[in-house]
């Protein structure tokens, strides 16, 4: 069944460092109506402008993932967005006085702990899910990005470095409920040797050993180590070994490879839905990370909504006998053959288009090509099962379209082609009149849609 969208059950603040910028900055998140998705305010800025937390609004992964929209800007989101994708928060505002994130410890565990605390509340639209229908890979240089279907969620990620104390690491998420006790605790890290070039990019002005792992792992004399905690601002640290020069211990084994999957998971949230597939990340870093959101992001916009998925297999939740109790149409003009899902909101149905059907007689002889006008007539069939599911007694009403708009036709449908109807309400049903939108799919590719008004009218 669909799971529906979901918000914070109350609002909550944090306070701490900016990593890159040094500042102290103030963070705070707030609920937000259905359909909202995640967006970021910046309310250090006159208008407070916003900026949507999707992939193509990134403009640059140095270090860290950069959202902008015009002039404005804002960075170090991943952490924060890995833990609203885990807890399955859809909509949210998220209020920012400064042009980054604070980076807290460098985990993701506040972000956690809070909106534990504040709870997870239930909306009435459904979820939008990113299904994995086809293997969809990205590559830069060794780093690569392997997208699998799957009927469930999981990530694989590998990381490897020219480097004795951290060369090769692994770490999984199967199931995001164990994203708290697996995940959230994993730290950003960084090298000793990478530290000055970072400053020297303006970057890193706020890290410190509280707030990143930071991995000593090839020898400089101790005056060179001196001169590097001058630049970062910390008390200088006499270093006898390689190693972690962090005081506090590692939270897990793997714990840099348990963060990159933070990252994948905070960088991949910017697709905008919940994702149904197998993630395999070789090398990650925010680049390729953004370079897979924005290839599904492009995919989801090409394709305006994706197909569900059809198991013929699995018993309807309707069979044409049930929705002949619903509908007064009638063999030929029952065009509907049976409901696979239905929510509140949402409605998926199947018609099965056969060579027999009596319009491919004359539309057309030499080509049979199922009429568009039928294909609507169809769709707006499924609709009125959607609206007739609202009622407690459905069998004493009917529904008829007062307006049908914004019709477009994709792909001819022919013999042989498995019809996918799916309408999700675009308002509350207020007054007796729905407002639908309805995708038609043979396979994964669009071949269909439209809008609908209808009204709920009382049978005499």
């Amino acid at each position: 069944m669909t799971q529906n969208q979901q918000t914070l059950g109350g609002s909550f603040s944090l306070c701490g460092k900016g990593l890159h910028t040094g500042l102290n900055i103030n963070i705070s998140f707030h609920p937000a109506p259905d359909n909202t998705g995640r967006v970021i305010r910046r309310v250090d800025l006159d208008g407070t402008p916003e900026i949507p937390a999707l992939s193509e609004y990134v403009v640059a992964t140095e270090r860290g993932t950069v959202l902008g929209k015009g002039e404005v800007t804002v960075s170090t989101i991943e952490h924060a967005m890995a833990s609203l994708f885990a807890m399955n928060v859809d909509n949210c505002y998220i209020d920012v006085d400064a042009p980054e994130f604070p980076i807290l410890d460098g985990s993701a565990r506040d972000y956690i702990e809070n909106i534990r605390r504040v709870g997870i509340v239930e909306q009435t639209f459904p979820a939008e899910n990113y299904i994995v229908m086809h293997r969809k890979e990205v590559n830069k240089g060794d780093s690569r990005i392997l997208l699998l279907p799957d009927d469930r969620f999981g990530v694989d990620v590998h990381i490897s470095y020219d480097s004795p104390i951290l060369s090769n690491q692994y770490a999984e998420l199967y199931d995001l409920e164990d994203f708290e006790k697996e995940i959230a605790d994993a730290r950003t890290f960084v090298f000793v040797r990478e530290i000055e070039p970072l400053i020297q990019h303006g970057l890193i002005k706020g890290g410190d050993l509280d707030n990143a792992l930071v991995i000593y792992d090839r020898e400089l004399s101790q005056e060179r180590i001196d001169e590097i905690c001058n630049l970062v601002g910390v008390p200088k640290k006499e270093v006898s070994s390689l190693g972690y020069l962090n005081t506090r211990p590692l939270k897990y084994e793997n714990e840099p490879a348990r963060h990159k999957l933070l990252d994948v998971l905070g960088d991949l949230s910017l697709i905008g839905r919940r994702i149904v597939g197998r993630i395999i990340a070789r090398s990650p870093g925010h680049t390729i990370n953004n370079m897979m959101g924005q290839a599904i992001r492009k995919e989801i916009k090409q394709n305006e909504s994706q197909a569900p998925l059809y198991d013929p297999c699995k018993e309807p939740l309707m069979d044409v006998n049930r929705i002949r109790e619903l509908l007064p149409h009638r063999y030929p003009f029952l065009l509907v053959d049976k409901i696979i899902d239905l929510g509140q909101y949402e409605i998926v149905g199947v018609k099965s288009v056969s060579g027999n059907e009596p319009f491919f007689v004359g539309h057309f002889p030499d080509e049979p090509v199922m009429p568009g006008v039928l294909q609507v007539e169809a769709m707006a069939q499924v609709g009125g099962l959607l609206v007739l599911n609202s009622l407690s007694d459905p069998e004493r009403y009917s529904t008829y379209f007062l307006k049908i708009d914004n019709v477009k036709f994709r792909r001819k449908v022919v013999p042989g082609d498995t019809l996918l109807f799916k309408l999700r309400m675009l308002t509350e049903i207020r007054r007796g009149v729905a407002n639908m939108r309805g995708l038609a799919f043979v396979g994964d590719k669009l071949v269909c849609e439209a809008e609908f008004m209808a009204q709920i009218v009382k049978n005499k």
